[in-house]
């Protein structure tokens, strides 16, 4: 029998600077082109974060845009996409439709079963339904997640305890989950071209301060207003110390109001968005994330690839990416006073920091793109024999 290429599409609702959309960029680039074809479907909308477009096309890969896949619910919006990838799915003929996140996994799903896809996988990079969501709001998507589990033939997550948590609301069965960790192109992190003394400059903060820096969204879900909170203890206690947030969204303007209100204007460097990250972990002296929620933050791998010790809130993928005592610290959700606690036993034993870094640099392959690749690529050539495929 003549082999051929498996056809997969990715599908996700936008192609913003995030985790999962670099997973789903990264996966249809570096794919085995001989044994796959991964072509990719998001919806026209970015955002404060930055766009992925540009980048995506630029690695290769085919990228569909459907105006009428958006984020937010849409009365009007939502049946058309859903009419319009049945059409597209149809037409197309894609062996496998891989579909990330609540929206585009909930229509991308629906859609896949109307058109008779052969596979469908869905990526969950943390759940849709989170803490302190209205009750309603929480039940209404599992409900949807628990109705879409049957419309697929695995669900990967990129965390355990996001399997755990499936499991224990009724969202699909065990045999349907696979642990696919999110990975990034480590020597990017840990081959950045850049000197600590340039990457500094880059920052804007002093070469011989003590630096805390932080690398995502300024959104409710980072709470980076936690990290500020902990990080004026910081301040108050070592007047070296800076700050250093890389990313931009919804909260810029609160950030930057409480920045002036605690008299940091000088300390706390909101860089926005930028895409020399690798070079900026370099002025780093610890990686700090305040987070209320995440699935696994790909900024954990790419701080341990650069030898940066971490300091984050337990949220659910932190406790697979930090050993606590071993690679960095882990605090409860909302604990500003132990994020600084801890930030300031790294700031005063800077040896302890630097073993901190070098133990998470040794366990960092655990988290590359090559090894997340392959994994799906073994993934989606076993569903596909179970699905009698001729690949």
């Amino acid at each position: 029998m003549n082999r051929r290429p498996l056809r997969v599409l990715q599908v996700i609702t936008r192609m913003i600077v995030g985790g999962a959309q670099e997973t789903a960029m990264l996966t249809c680039a570096l794919l085995d082109r001989e044994r796959f074809r991964c072509e990719l479907l998001t919806g026209p909308q970015t955002g404060p974060e930055g766009e992925l477009h540009t980048e995506t096309r630029a690695r290769g890969v085919t990228m569909h845009v459907e105006a009428s896949l958006v984020r937010e619910l849409h009365a009007v919006k939502d049946p058309l996409a859903l009419l319009r990838l049945v059409l597209f799915l149809r037409r197309q003929r894609f062996d496998i439709v891989h579909t990330n996140c609540s929206k585009a996994g909930i229509l991308g799903r629906i859609a896949a079963r109307i058109a008779g896809v052969p596979v469908v996988v869905h990526t969950a990079h943390g759940w849709a339904f989170t803490p302190g969501q209205p009750r309603p709001v929480f039940w209404l998507y599992v409900w949807l997640e628990r109705l879409c589990a049957r419309w697929c033939r695995a669900l990967v997550v990129v965390a355990q305890p996001d399997a755990e948590k499936g499991l224990s609301l009724g969202i699909g069965r065990p045999d349907q989950y696979v642990l696919v960790r999110s990975g990034i192109e480590i020597d990017a992190y840990r081959a950045a071209p850049c000197t600590r003394l340039e990457a500094r400059r880059l920052a804007g903060v002093p070469e011989g301060a003590f630096v805390v820096g932080a690398v995502g969204r300024l959104s409710p879900q980072k709470a980076p207003l936690d990290l500020l909170a902990a990080f004026e203890d910081v301040a108050r206690a070592r007047g070296d110390a800076h700050l250093v947030l890389v990313g931009d969204g919804p909260l810029r303007a609160e950030v930057e109001a409480r920045v002036a209100r605690a008299n940091l204007v000088d300390r706390v460097h909101l860089l926005g968005l930028r895409r020399d990250v690798p070079e900026l972990l370099r002025a780093f002296d610890v990686l700090a994330l305040a987070s209320r929620w995440e699935g696994l933050p790909r900024v954990f791998p790419q701080a341990m690839a650069a030898g940066l010790p971490i300091v984050a809130t337990r949220v659910d993928g932190a406790v697979e990416a930090v050993v606590d005592g071993e690679t960095g610290w882990l605090v409860d959700v909302g604990d500003r006073a132990g994020l600084a606690a801890r930030l300031l036993e790294l700031a005063q034993d800077p040896e302890r920091a630097r073993r901190m870094g070098e133990a998470g640099l040794a366990r960092v392959e655990e988290f590359s793109a090559t090894r997340m690749v392959h994994r799906l690529e073994e993934l989606y050539e076993r569903l596909a024999r179970e699905a009698g495929l001729p690949a």
